[in-house]
């Protein structure tokens, strides 16, 4: 991680419950299925899943037992000022969740 990403400081407190129980939600499945391609930022991900909250979309994923870490990165907005960008990415284990679920569940990521 580079000095100019910083690692979300709330993610230690929200370590899943419970295993990944998948979802059925439309925009859940956008979201997994974007995430398991690339790491994906909080704009992007708006319109991906085609919300205007993706922090509490991230949150109910994390509720259902993926992890979902988000690192920050300072960029310049367009008045020059300094700012942080949230990246949300799936951890090795978050893939193999989703991985094992859609195998079970055979809906398809």
């Amino acid at each position: 991680m580079s000095m100019s990403e910083q690692p979300d400081l709330f993610s230690l407190e929200q370590t899943p419950i419970e295993p990944f129980r998948g979802t059925k939600n439309p925009r859940h499945l956008r979201a997994i299925h974007n995430l398991m391609r690339v790491p994906v930022d909080r704009k992007d991900l708006d319109g991906v899943v085609g919300c205007r909250n993706s922090p509490e979309l991230i949150a109910e994923l994390r509720r259902r037992g993926l992890k979902v870490p988000c690192y920050r990165t300072i960029i310049r907005d367009l008045d020059n000022r300094l700012c942080r960008v949230g990246t949300y990415y799936l951890t090795a284990i978050d893939r193999m969740l989703v991985e094992d679920w859609s195998r079970r569940s055979g809906i398809k990521v």
